[in-house]
């Protein structure tokens, strides 16, 4: 006779190896302000999926843009600070 397995315990099974550590989960929290700027400009470049851009949408993606872009020069130069030999920055 074959037994079944559920797809929870099929799932459930490793659980407790396949935690973030804690080092994956600081490095989530420092790129978190770069996944929310991404999700921001998604959020302004969906609302014009289904019609002709107006000025204000234009301006909401610019801007969801210039967002993102700050939130990564700020992730990589708090990167590069942290990586400076004798606090040097």
């Amino acid at each position: 006779m074959d037994h079944i397995v559920t797809v929870q315990d099929a799932v459930t099974a490793f659980a407790d190896f396949m935690e973030p550590t804690d080092a994956e989960l600081d490095a989530i929290e420092q790129e978190m302000p770069v996944i929310l700027a991404g999700v921001d400009l998604l959020d302004a470049q969906i609302i014009t999926l289904d019609r002709t851009p107006t000025e204000l949408d234009t301006r909401r993606i610019r801007r969801a843009r210039r967002r993102a872009l700050a939130a990564r020069v700020a992730l990589l130069n708090a990167a590069a600070g942290a990586s400076l030999p004798g606090g040097a920055a």
